[in-house]
């Protein structure tokens, strides 16, 4: 059994074996055995498992530091007699004379949850294996045979030389029939490659401005296809070869390294996984050999997990699905939440017989026809205007809405939720999105847009309280607190196993990975947009995810009383702590500094105080398997270079645990375990004008203004959503999109606007007093935004209109009316 070691920069020694990661508490010259029957070495004599009295406790010399080491890799973790075996060799025994053969997960080898920015698998490998049933991915290989047999027949190997643009890229007329096309939508059992940008196909038709797409450095896109068709022949030149690496060095293949590994694997499926993320390739790595991959370029790293896989003779004579298949079922690096999406099949769910015996739920738009025909989202949003322009009356606000509604299908992953809906209290069932995902089905006579699920009608339920945005919005995000009730709603009679699905809002997945990668981020964005809301969610659910023992609700309601009490919980441990910058805070509040103390004379003196983040610091070092989050309010309003000192270099994940002294002479360094998470308010300062040190060290993520939140929520005629789409519409093209209105507005204390009197409150008194700030006191520029029916313009004043007067201005001169 294969057990690596690795010391990481703040000193601490990471243990891989069977792949799994823990840190190890290294001997100290010997080993302790329980003085009892317990059958687990410990290196910490306090070891809470060791309960006799010390007395009765067996030591053994370890001058190696070894003996953890020796025992694990003696026999296989199952193998009870091989590790009784090594114990009898060594005479390792327990203070009753029982053989010790197992290592204590307390004081010896500590489980870790996360390395190298992947979580650990919950089993161990050899554990995985002995419980996958290969007989249950029967059905699936025939099908990825039937689907790489039909590719190959389609469009052989040996035409690649000859084959024409068309036949290849994504975009034109015969697009469906094109080699891209079958890769991204046509083989639904082979690996996914859905999702992103259009580039990764290297070269495409755009029909939205009728031209070609094609990376730098060619003329044309027939110079282009030159390129790329001899970077796929060398590709597969190497493959055939078994030289995979090689295929990095091809310059016309580097943007679509997800493409030509799908390409591989359907015409080399024996020399390659058919794992078409790079980061996937590297997480399967880490968890096989515990090495981490982070310097190997794309198909480098897919060299390496085949010889992994084909080194471990346990997976002798899979099919390389197989491998695949258990590879993410074990250690699954994709996020652990799911896309959970409120879909309506039809007018009073008049299509939910349809859905519920076809396994699938279907929306109507079908003028726009088949989405897989688009290339790019602009391409698909072109044509919606196009052909709903009139339906809509040309209100631009309402057609982004409804084609953002269409679109979200598109972004439905295997795994993800579908909750059917009839009108605005029932729910009919939810459906598990499955491999197949959306389809076009031309079969049926309208509502031709489905996604395929499997549908769970244990779920249906009537709730308590109507959500009357369902309404007029026929695809809607399902928000974490609404899906704790369909949860808890769910009949307990079904014999359907509950999908173990974690909702939380999609940022706060994003943003995980931005501080894995960095250690240190940064929200921004206008005024309204959430940043305090989505620190505080992200601070809760992060850390509880992390520190299960303190048995925290990671997605408690935002603003609950269990809410509350998680972050005091939080901060009361020392995991949280909060601050908040301003233009007086320095570097003595931070770091440390001199602060007066009353001396025994009963005068003052001077006396060394450590800041916030020195005390975050030093308890991180004491516990460095716990996770500690240092959160920055308005972090811009402060002079960052100035608080942070010297220390802005040690925030760099390779300078962590780096000690430099301080001006005290104090040796001090930023552990690993430290995150910094802070917000700041673009109206307040762009984030072109942050330090650029302080730009290379944070990772930053956007927040901007969702109008999908206020989507179907009315006050009177007007729906909230299409009036600050329209409202920040005008402001993005006068001012920049820096400078927009956020939906919180509109949101006070979580719950939409429901009557005429708080939508002028809000108007009157936080818009308005935003956008004159934003103009200057131009009020012709807030004409432009308002209209004169609001704004007038000769007497510098808002028009003295009343609650519905104003209302219905909105309504009217924002073409906001529902």
């Amino acid at each position: 059994m294969t057990v690596t070691v690795e010391e990481v920069t703040d000193g601490r020694q990471i243990v891989h074996y069977d792949g799994q990661a823990f840190e190890l508490t290294p001997s100290s010259g010997e080993v302790i055995c329980p003085g009892g029957t317990g059958t687990a070495i410990h290196h910490r004599k306090d070891c809470g498992h060791l309960t006799e009295d010390e007395e009765a406790r067996r030591i053994y010399p370890d001058p190696e530091g070894d003996l953890w080491r020796r025992t694990i890799e003696s026999a296989p973790r199952d193998d009870t007699e091989g590790r009784r075996a090594f114990a009898a060799k060594v005479e390792l025994r327990n203070g009753k004379g029982g053989l010790v053969s197992q290592v204590c997960r307390t004081c010896t080898l500590i489980p870790l949850s996360t390395a190298h920015g992947v979580r650990v698998p919950s089993k161990p490998l050899s554990t995985a294996l002995a419980e996958f049933d290969r007989g249950a991915c029967a059905e699936r290989i025939a099908a990825v045979k039937e689907q790489i047999a039909q590719v190959v027949h389609d469009f052989p190997l040996d035409s690649w030389p000859l084959m024409p643009l068309e036949r290849y890229a994504l975009g034109t007329s015969s697009s469906k029939d094109s080699l891209c096309y079958r890769m991204e939508f046509g083989t639904p059992d082979l690996c996914s490659m859905k999702g992103g940008h259009a580039g990764k196909h290297l070269i495409y038709w755009r029909r939205g401005d009728d031209s070609w797409y094609f990376g730098p450095g060619y003329d044309n896109e027939q110079d282009a296809w030159n390129g790329v068709r001899a970077g796929f022949a060398e590709a597969f030149g190497h493959a055939a070869e078994g030289r995979l690496t090689d295929i990095d060095t091809i310059t016309a293949l580097r943007s679509g390294p997800a493409l030509t590994a799908k390409a591989i694997s359907v015409y080399f499926p024996d020399t390659i996984l058919p794992v078409s993320s790079r980061d996937h390739v590297r997480a399967f790595i880490f968890h096989l050999s515990g090495n981490a991959a982070t310097s190997l370029e794309a198909f480098a790293a897919h060299e390496r997990l085949k010889e992994l896989i084909d080194a471990d003779e346990r997976f002798a004579g899979w099919h390389p699905y197989e491998v695949a298949m258990f590879l993410y079922g074990w250690a699954d690096p994709r996020p652990v939440t799911r896309t959970i999406l409120k879909i309506a099949p039809g007018e009073q769910a008049r299509f939910w017989d349809d859905c519920r015996t076809g396994g699938y739920i279907c929306v109507g738009w079908d003028d726009v026809g088949d989405l897989t025909d688009f290339v790019s989202p602009d391409d698909y949003r072109t044509a919606f205007e196009d052909a709903y322009s009139d339906e809509y009356k040309g209100n631009k606000s309402k057609i982004s809405a409804k084609a953002n509604e269409l679109w979200r299908l598109m972004d439905l992953q295997p795994g993800d939720l579908v909750v059917a809906n009839k009108g605005v209290k029932e729910v009919l069932g939810i459906g598990t999105v499955t491999q197949e995902g959306y389809k076009w089905r031309p079969d049926r006579s309208e509502f031709r847009h489905t996604v395929s699920v499997e549908w769970d009608t244990g779920y249906a339920q009537t709730l308590a309280e109507p959500k009357t945005s369902w309404g007029t919005v026929t695809v809607a995000t399902v928000p974490p607190d609404l899906w704790r009730t369909l949860k808890e709603g769910r009949s307990q009679d079904t014999t359907n196993p509950a999908p173990a699905v974690i909702s939380v809002e999609p940022p706060l997945e994003q943003i995980a990975d931005l501080l894995v990668r960095k250690g240190q981020v940064v929200l921004y964005g206008p005024p309204g947009t959430g940043k305090t809301y989505h620190s505080l969610r992200f601070a809760l659910w992060w850390l509880a995810t992390r520190l299960p023992d303190l048995k925290l609700d990671p997605v408690a309601p935002y603003g609950s009383v269990a809410f509350q009490r998680a972050l005091d919980a939080l901060s009361e441990a020392g995991h949280l702590t909060q601050v908040t910058f301003h233009p007086a805070y320095g570097y003595e509040d931070f770091i440390e500094g001199f602060r007066p103390a009353e001396a025994p004379d009963g005068g003052l003196k001077l006396v060394l105080r450590d800041g916030v983040f020195t005390r975050v610091c030093e308890t991180a070092a004491a516990n460095p398997d716990r996770p500690y989050l240092l959160l920055i309010d308005e972090i811009n309003r402060g002079d960052v270079p100035k608080i942070l000192g010297e220390l802005i270099t040690l925030l760099e994940p390779d300078k962590r645990g780096i000690h430099v002294t301080l001006p005290s002479g104090r040796r001090f360094s930023v552990p690993l375990n430290v995150s910094i998470f802070g917000t700041m308010n673009t109206a307040d300062r762009s984030i072109r004008l942050l330090d650029s040190a302080l730009r290379r060290r944070f990772a930053f993520h956007e927040l901007l203004p969702d109008a999908s939140l206020l989507d179907g929520y009315k006050v009177d005629d007007l729906d909230l959503g299409l009036l600050l789409r329209e409202l920040n519409r005008r402001v993005v093209a006068e001012l920049g999109r820096e400078r927009q209105i956020g939906h919180s507005f509109f949101m006070p204390g979580g719950d939409r606007i429901d009557n005429a009197a708080d939508l002028a409150a809000v108007v009157r008194n936080e818009v308005l007093p935003l956008l004159q700030e934003y103009a200057y006191d131009d009020y012709s520029k807030l004409t432009r935004f308002l209209g004169s029916t609001i704004v007038d313009v000769h007497e510098h004043t808002a028009a003295g209109l009343g609650d519905d007067a104003l209302v219905k201005a909105l309504a009217a001169e924002l073409d906001a009316t529902a």
